[in-house]
């Protein structure tokens, strides 16, 4: 057990030296949700004025958005990092180690859910100097899990990609799904402005509900009832998608 746990750490803390040796390559993640919370905010900042919107401000709604979308580059970048690994054949020759497929597997996408820390941070340095309200110490910590989690279950997605196609050109691929899955929810307006067909997809999409447990305290009061689906979704996805990424893994040089 503890050999693994070593290699865990081995691997993740090799993900996170990408960071300090390459830091031009984890800028633009970093910047992205911060530009689109001003931006939006810019441009769509009187609509928290409708009736029905639910809060006062459109930047304390739109804040969580970016820690979602900041996760979502972070699993992305996890499986771009494999890719680039399986090309130059590390990944191949990591694989004839002794340590578990399942441990290979976990010490590459943990490294996601510490590097999306830095997004959210500094997005929220950002949202509170510029007068976001501090949504509550419960609440900040409620919103790091989920956002940690969200981040693992992307990388598991980008790691299935990786895998299948071998090559970085399947970047798109894996950074696609995570941006798709953060815009058809709630990201943008309560779920009763919806347009009716957007309204359905945010409604059996798993990750409003997510959404909605990191908005809460920016958003309204943090309540059990917001908080158990959000872990429930998030655990769910963890569950299928880190399936798949070990059948996946299992099934190389099978």
């Amino acid at each position: 057990m503890s050999a693994n746990v070593a290699a865990i750490r081995a691997l993740t803390r090799r993900a996170l030296n990408e960071i300090t040796r390459v830091p031009g390559a984890a800028i633009p993640g970093v910047l992205a949700p911060t530009i689109f919370m001003i931006g939006l905010s810019g441009v769509f900042g009187e609509a928290a004025q409708l009736p029905g919107f639910d809060a006062t401000d459109f930047r304390t709604f739109i804040v969580p958005v970016g820690l979602l979308q900041g996760a979502a580059f972070s699993g992305a970048a996890t499986g771009v990092n494999l890719a680039r690994d399986i090309e130059r054949g590390w990944f191949d020759r990591l694989l004839v180690c002794p340590a578990p497929r399942v441990t290979l597997l976990l010490g590459i996408v943990v490294s996601a859910a510490v590097r999306c820390l830095l997004p959210a941070t500094f997005l929220l340095a950002v949202a509170f100097a510029l007068g976001v309200d501090f949504p509550g110490v419960h609440a900040l910590l409620i919103a790091f899990v989920l956002v940690m989690a969200l981040a693992t279950a992307v990388a598991f997605y980008a790691v299935v990609v990786a895998l299948k196609f071998r090559t970085q050109q399947a970047a798109p691929l894996m950074q696609v799904a995570g941006f798709i899955a953060v815009l058809f929810t709630t990201a943008y307006a309560p779920k009763e402005l919806l347009a009716g067909w957007l309204e359905t997809i945010a409604t059996l999409n798993p990750c409003t509900l997510v959404l909605e447990g990191v908005r809460q305290g920016f958003v309204g009061d943090v309540t059990w009832h917001d908080t158990w689906p959000a872990f429930a979704a998030v655990t769910g996805l963890l569950v299928a998608l880190g399936a798949l990424a070990v059948r996946r893994l299992h099934r190389v040089g099978a």
